[in-house]
């Protein structure tokens, strides 16, 4: 994984980066269906979006679950402000990471079962926002446009990784897991998933508090403490953040943070939840549990945006 870090890392640090160079070096890598979509509302930024197939997945005709794997960002740098990768760009480097980490497990005999859809923007000049307790980076498109398309229907579930080191409640250094986020409700991590994090990193799960207002849609002039479970408001399926941190606080502008063998930490713990996901043997939420939420206090779907 720390080779594939390192080599995304190396493709998207310059003022160069484009979707279509990314795209390409996926096809090289082994991807056979990997696009790129322009997305140009209020701005402009490019969609990367590849699939790996599974060998009993639904690209092949089979049933097995599919797992979403989202990179959020607001951009990779933040030029001509500054020059180089920033903090914020940790999500689009874990993505394709893990994307290409997939491709070469499946080129080498280890396909999984279910199918992984891997999502993330390309976008070397993004504009920086106000943000306590440190500036954010924003999107240089229509946020909500953006997010719609990285959300695929076909996902049953969602990893969506994102730098979360702009914050002054979850501090050390790493990566964290927040609950599942699921129609309005947040849940508990479940078993198999702090049993992931606990082998891939070595130590107790640290899990990145959420509060009622993270859950909520952007625009709403409510703080948050990032986009990382955005995808929650546009979806029903369960969403699980992987979030970069920092024991200090660093803006998401911040250049000079990149941390490889955090980064390959934190997509390594994504592909051990792929494996055994799309198996069907890891759950992401205890629907019992759910079911009994939502039988004992009704749907919580209005914190989605619609109404329940």
């Amino acid at each position: 994984m720390l080779k594939h870090v390192l080599d995304v890392i190396e493709l998207l640090q310059g003022a160069d980066a484009t979707g279509e160079r990314v795209a390409e070096w996926l096809r090289a890598a082994g991807a056979d269906a990997v696009d790129v979509l322009p997305i140009e509302k209020g701005g402009r930024t490019e969609l990367v979006r590849v699939t790996i197939p599974g060998s009993s997945g639904r690209e092949r005709g089979g049933s097995a679950p599919t797992l979403g794997v989202i990179g959020r960002l607001g951009g990779l740098g933040v030029r001509p402000h500054r020059l180089g990768l920033v903090s914020d760009a940790d999500g689009a480097i874990v993505a394709l990471a893990v994307a290409a980490a997939l491709i070469r497990m499946a080129e080498h005999g280890d396909c999984l079962r279910g199918d992984v859809l891997v999502r993330t923007h390309i976008s070397p000049a993004s504009p920086i926002v106000p943000h306590e307790p440190a500036a954010f980076v924003d999107v240089p498109v229509d946020r909500d446009a953006l997010a719609r398309e990285e959300v695929d229907a076909k996902m049953d579930a969602i990893l969506s990784v994102d730098s979360t080191r702009a914050n002054r409640i979850v501090k050390q250094r790493g990566f964290g897991i927040t609950g599942t986020v699921k129609e309005g409700y947040i849940l508990r991590p479940t078993p198999g998933v702090l049993d992931a994090y606990e082998r891939v990193v070595g130590h107790a799960p640290v899990v990145v508090p959420l509060f009622m207002q993270d859950i909520t849609p952007p625009g709403n002039g409510l703080h948050r403490i990032n986009s990382i479970v955005q995808p929650a408001t546009l979806t029903d399926a369960p969403v699980i953040g992987v979030a970069l941190l920092s024991p200090a606080v660093v803006a998401g502008a911040a250049t000079g943070v990149t941390d490889e063998v955090e980064l390959a930490k934190a997509g390594r713990f994504i592909v051990e939840i792929a494996k055994e996901y799309t198996a069907g043997t890891l759950p992401l939420y205890i629907e019992d549990e759910f079911r009994r939420l939502v039988e004992l206090y009704g749907p919580m779907k209005r914190l989605q945006g619609k109404r329940a």
